[in-house]
């Protein structure tokens, strides 16, 4: 994401495009001539569209007949329904997933809005809010990967493993990933949360892992006290 897009669009699989907003920028979504194309049969050809907000967006629902739901996967079960016609209902999830509903298997995509901001605790209530230059939730599945990765070298500083994706879903282990969901949390992390960039050393298999774990490990994003978040 660039550093000027605030919200993320992304399908669940590899073969669906990605599509980065600026604040106050808009895209449809559905099954025909759209911005964001869903290839479900049973999806409308124009079903909603998603608008930019700064740190957060809305969701437009164009059905006549059929209820949204955008779900928060890193948390407890939280969503919210988005009724037929609603028009920009806020949406407050920095992570969510936007299902609609269809009979036969599952049709839904991915909405990142990482650009949260958050003031400052240690200063008085006063000014404007301070911006965080790393905006990680540390309660979010994703931030649990990123201490897995950089597990080996906060236990060791000599260390120069990083470890591979199995190894990461053997630290984390119980909370629902796969393979390709790590993967897909490690790209996030590398692609819009620390938007890091090929040094050129590591290999091209695992430049990502390498580089967040050194701007994780730089700017103390990550520190000892949050192994204890990984299992055993």
């Amino acid at each position: 994401m660039r550093s000027d897009q605030t919200v993320l669009l992304q399908g669940e699989n590899s073969a669906t495009e990605t599509i980065g907003l600026r604040p106050g920028e808009e895209v449809t979504f559905g099954r025909g001539s759209v911005d964001f194309r869903l290839g479900h049969p049973e999806v409308s050809r124009l079903a909603g569209a998603v608008t930019a907000v700064q740190d957060f967006w809305m969701l437009t629902n164009f059905s006549h007949d059929s209820t949204l739901v955008v779900e928060n996967p890193e948390g407890g079960g939280e969503f919210v329904k988005i009724a037929p016609g609603r028009a920009a209902a806020p949406i407050p999830f920095e992570f969510a997933r936007v299902v609609l509903p269809v009979a036969v298997g599952v049709c839904s995509f991915l909405v990142y809005a990482a650009q949260h901001s958050f003031v400052d605790r240690d200063r008085p209530r006063e000014g404007e809010p301070t911006l965080s230059m790393f905006s990680l939730d540390e309660t979010a599945k994703y931030f649990l990967v990123l201490v897995a990765l950089c597990e080996p070298r906060l236990r060791d500083c000599a260390s120069a493993v990083i470890p591979t994706v199995p190894q990461i879903l053997d630290r984390i282990g119980g909370v629902g990933l796969t393979r390709a969901g790590v993967n897909f949390h490690i790209d996030y992390l590398a692609r819009t949360k620390l938007r890091v960039k090929h040094d050129g050393k590591a290999g091209k298999a695992d430049w990502q892992r390498a580089s967040l774990v050194s701007i994780a490990l730089r700017f103390d994003l990550v520190r000892e006290e949050h192994l204890k978040l990984l299992d055993g």
